[in-house]
């Protein structure tokens, strides 16, 4: 038994070995199934396809596996962005940019003389995949604050931004900050989306853990982003900073200079977003746009206590994040950054997000999804689904249930009129 034991445990070693160096897209993708591709983006620390720890633990799909992969096989134009784990929606969204064109990273002018950092990051040398453009629009689909992001990058495709045209001499601004791109992208997806903040902010403030959890965040990447690790597990995306490097390249900024910078900067990052006071200027900064289509899924993972005007968690939930679950279920106050009244209705929650701050953004209209009058310029709000934030993307989830969300949500989304807001 103990010989079967040890030859056991040598062979688990030897496929996680071997899917660590497999790449998280190598098998064939099928004829692709849609004529707009599917761009999927993180959320708050997590990854991309071209991360390595993606090919032992996917994103999309966690543990029930790539869902790139199973979408590709069933003939879905699919790819999992990179961007910045920690970086702001801004930042993220100019990664993103650059990404999709294949350029070099340009986080504006402006900007980055406000937040102190470089206004060049890395340089792609081939886009993620060929032909993006009016002629190729795409279906973002963000999870978690990867929702956010996506809608700061239709906000600055569709109407760029002011402050980067006047501050940018001619000829050197990025496609980014010059607008009218609306019509390269279809629709926007976010999934357990932060929109309006989280409760769970005014239990963590009182106790410093905001500061303490930038702290730690900042310090792990400062010497993750600069080791062995950096390009081959994980990476960062936080060059502008100097916090981590390029993969291939050597930091040149000190580390405690680039650290004091990034903490100097916390405004500068996604920890910032998340906050009521963050989130409140991207809501007041992005507005919708009235051609394209919004959806958004909120999961679920409480159930009421009766009697008691209190959520707890469900059997079956995450164990490591179903506290915050109890902890975001009993929360009532109003909010004193934009006067929001969190009342009863805000107490069902996945465990980080509350349901009703998930349904759509503070100042954005909505309506409840009906597949007879799906219309653009309003966010079409999907029924509730069962589940905690890890539900979403496949985390400790079901594979079947898993796999039939997505393949409904590209079916769904593949029905959509070829030009947005005309009706075919």
């Amino acid at each position: 038994m103990k010989l079967r034991r040890i030859v056991s445990l040598f062979m688990a070693a030897v496929l996680l070995s071997l899917a660590l160096l497999i790449p998280a897209n190598a098998s064939a993708a099928a004829e692709p199934l849609n004529d707009a591709p599917f761009v999927f983006v993180h959320g708050y620390n997590g990854w991309g396809g071209a991360e390595g720890i993606d090919s032992a633990l996917p994103y999309w799909g966690a543990t029930t596996g790539s869902l790139m992969q199973f979408l590709q096989e069933e003939g879905y134009e699919a790819y999992s962005a990179s961007v910045g784990p920690i970086n702001s929606a801004w930042d993220r969204a100019c990664e993103l940019y650059a990404q999709l064109t294949g350029t070099t990273v340009d986080y504006g002018a402006a900007h980055a003389a406000a937040h102190h950092h470089a206004r060049f990051g890395r340089t792609y040398e081939k886009p993620l995949f060929a032909g993006w453009g009016a002629e190729k629009q795409i279906h973002l689909i963000g999870h978690s604050f990867g929702g956010n992001t996506v809608r700061m990058f239709v906000q600055l495709l569709t109407a760029g931004d002011e402050t980067e045209r006047a501050a940018t001499p001619a000829g050197e601004l990025s496609g980014l900050f010059t607008g009218g791109k609306d019509d390269w992208v279809r629709s926007v997806t976010a999934i357990c989306a932060p929109h309006q903040s989280s409760t769970v902010f005014y239990f963590v403030k009182p106790f410093g853990l905001i500061s303490l959890m930038t702290s730690f965040s900042i310090l792990y990447i400062g010497l993750v982003g600069r080791s062995f690790l950096n390009g081959r597990a994980v990476d960062f995306h936080m060059e502008q900073f100097g916090l981590s490097a390029v993969p291939g390249e050597k930091a040149t900024v000190p580390l405690l200079q680039a650290m004091r910078n990034t903490y100097e900067n916390f405004d500068d990052t996604c920890i910032y977003d998340l906050t009521p006071e963050g989130n409140e200027a991207l809501n007041r900064y992005v507005t919708i746009n009235p051609d394209l289509y919004y959806f958004s899924y909120a999961f679920s993972a409480t159930r009421e206590v009766p009697g008691l005007h209190t959520q707890i968690p469900m059997l079956g939930t995450n164990p490591i994040i179903a506290p915050l679950a109890a902890i975001i279920g009993m929360i009532r106050m109003t909010d004193p950054y934009n006067g929001t009244v969190y009342d009863d209705s805000w107490l069902p929650n996945d465990c980080m997000v509350n349901v009703e701050s998930a349904k759509h953004p503070k100042y954005e209209p909505y309506t409840d999804y009906d597949p007879a009058d799906v219309a653009p310029g309003v966010w079409n709000v999907m029924p509730v689904q069962p589940g905690d934030h890890g539900t979403a993307i496949g985390l400790l989830a079901d594979k079947e249930q898993t796999h039939d969300f997505y393949i409904e949500l590209c079916e769904m989304l593949n029905a959509l009129p070829a030009e947005h807001g005309i009706p075919e």
